[in-house]
């Protein structure tokens, strides 16, 4: 049994949707984000970092935090969502790095900059307005000749990128003019798996 913990966000949904498409039995513990529980004591003990999801692997004695090692040990452990062949499975694991550490990031600094900062700062909106703008132009290349990011399979990279790709349609960041993008996004959003992920603990709201 896992033990999951996390909140609605992107980065939470990541997990869940992967723990859905793998069937893998969870037990969830819903931290609420908005009453301050990630900072409390139990919780930083699993995290020290104060950030959801988190995962405790039972049977393993493993526990792990941010959303990339939680994809990748998930694989791991499954054997499914990483294909085995190296090619693949590199661009599997390139593409979710490139997430993990500037998409995730960038889309997460035009959320706060444009949407909860109390004071705006043009500057920053613009700033990261344009580098959403060049991480959807990536995605929107590669995705160009390829069904998903690793390639012809389905894998933790997508999980990772759609995780946040929902959030920024409900945020209002569009990017359908990126037409391999929303191809991609809307081919994700379609799979019962997902659309069961995107709602636990509940459903992502706009600001």
């Amino acid at each position: 049994m896992i033990d999951l913990y996390t909140d609605s966000s992107p980065n939470g949904f990541k997990v869940t949707i992967a723990l859905e498409e793998l069937a893998q039995p969870y037990r969830l513990h819903h931290v609420r984000i908005d009453e301050g529980e990630h900072r409390q004591p139990a919780f930083l003990a699993l995290n020290p970092h104060g950030r959801i999801p988190v995962i405790i692997d039972q049977e393993a004695g493993i526990t792990l935090f941010e959303s990339a090692a939680i994809l990748l040990y998930l694989a791991e452990k499954t054997g499914r969502l990483l294909p085995k062949e190296p090619v693949a499975r590199w661009e599997a694991i390139k593409w979710l790095m490139f997430h993990a550490s500037s998409m995730g990031p960038i889309l997460g600094q035009r959320v706060y900059f444009e949407m909860f900062a109390a004071r705006k700062i043009p500057t920053a909106i613009d700033r990261y307005r344009q580098l959403t703008e060049d991480a959807f132009l990536t995605l929107d290349g590669r995705l160009a000749n390829n069904p998903w990011l690793a390639g012809e399979d389905y894998s933790i990279a997508d999980i990772a990128t759609f995780g946040w790709t929902h959030i920024a349609l409900i945020c209002g960041f569009s990017f359908s003019h990126h037409r391999n993008l929303a191809r991609w996004h809307e081919q994700i959003a379609e799979r019962p798996a997902v659309q069961r992920g995107v709602t636990i603990p509940a459903p992502a709201n706009g600001p």
